[in-house]
């Protein structure tokens, strides 16, 4: 691939289908675009796969689609969304993400310009988590079969000796920890896609959390039962999900749990509840009562925790339900999301 020489006109060309054609103009996409957004020791040696040295101990594997609409949001775009995404996957785990791939499919007629701004930010947020992307793969499909731009990221870690999260794993008494002020995400997408102006911009808080799972887990071991970043369906989904699988239940108290007021204002006005609005760069953890305390200290002294908060409890329940104590002395029923609050969110 390094025998082409002729430039890409990213500023005026589009996509067409001889840059996916496995010809000259598809070397030139790749070696002009996505080698200089990636650039590392892996691909400079033009394989279609990469060898890369394993350790010993387990592995985390795991792979996502992402179809965000639109592509660019206040906060990033779907390039930084994939590369972040996959790597919280592999964090939540309790592991260190190492390698990423990523497969384009793109739309005939695509702006090289956009395309290079995606790459662009995948390769500065690979880079700034100390990640590699090293194997990929670039699918041109005919105007009108597919919206633009799609992207498939696959990540691989290495996990800590002993430490073994999974959602069955919570335990009544338990305490439910969340790093942050939920509901960013989905809310700045809603803002963009039905171009809605709020007082304080509200941006997508997409960010790789692998850096604060370390934290966590060097305060906490095995004392965190499992963790999961609350992406589609948001926070209610994630804990309805451990609930079935630990078969318990939780109660959660309304007013510790951290929201902006001016997300808490949007979801009022869209009539969002903001327990079911997407996040990309939360998570939540469900900790043994022991060591609850010093995980969430850890996670106030990091950057990303700083908003950290406990909220409430693993309880007994057959029903496994998810109730939430209000600020109003009432109570309610946080149950899984009927239908799709908002398509195409990651």
């Amino acid at each position: 691939m390094n025998t082409y020489h002729r430039k890409l006109d990213i500023k005026n060309g589009c996509v067409n289908l001889s840059h996916g054609s496995g010809g000259r103009a598809m070397g030139q996409l790749i070696s002009s675009l996505f080698h200089e957004a990636f650039g590392n020791e892996w691909l400079d040696r033009c394989n279609d796969q990469s060898a890369f040295d394993v350790s010993t101990g387990r592995m985390v594997m795991t792979t996502d689609g992402y179809v965000v609409s639109p592509l660019f949001f206040p906060g990033g775009n779907i390039g930084s969304l994939a590369v972040h995404g996959t790597i919280n996957d592999v964090a939540m785990a309790g592991a260190r993400p190492l390698y990423l791939s990523a497969s384009f499919i793109i739309e005939e007629g695509f702006r090289l310009s956009d395309l290079k701004m995606i790459a662009d930010s995948m390769g500065e947020a690979a880079r700034g988590a100390g990640v590699s992307i090293i194997t990929g793969d670039t699918k041109v499909v005919e105007r009108g079969k597919a919206d633009g731009l799609f992207i498939t990221t696959t990540g691989l870690g290495r996990l800590s000796d002993g430490l073994d999260l999974s959602a069955e794993k919570a335990r009544v008494g338990d305490r439910v920890l969340v790093s942050g002020c939920l509901g960013e995400h989905g809310v700045a997408i809603m803002s963009r896609r039905q171009n809605l102006a709020f007082q304080t911009e509200i941006v997508s808080d997409s960010v790789a959390l692998h850096g604060l799972v370390a934290v966590m887990v060097a305060a906490g071991g095995n004392g965190i039962r499992v963790m999961r970043d609350p992406t589609r369906g948001g926070l209610a989904a994630a804990l309805n999900e451990i609930a079935h699988q630990s078969r318990l239940g939780f109660r959660l108290q309304e007013e510790a749990i951290p929201l902006k007021p001016a997300v808490a204002a949007a979801c009022e006005l869209l009539g969002l509840d903001p327990l079911h609005v997407a996040n990309e760069g939360k998570l939540v953890a469900i900790v043994a009562p022991d060591v609850a305390r010093s995980v969430l200290a850890a996670m106030k002294a990091h950057p990303l925790g700083c908003d950290a908060a406990d909220i409430g409890e693993a309880i007994a329940d057959d029903h496994r339900f998810v109730q939430l104590s209000t600020s109003f002395g009432g109570g309610r029923i946080i149950d899984w999301l009927s239908g799709e609050q908002l398509p195409r969110i990651c």
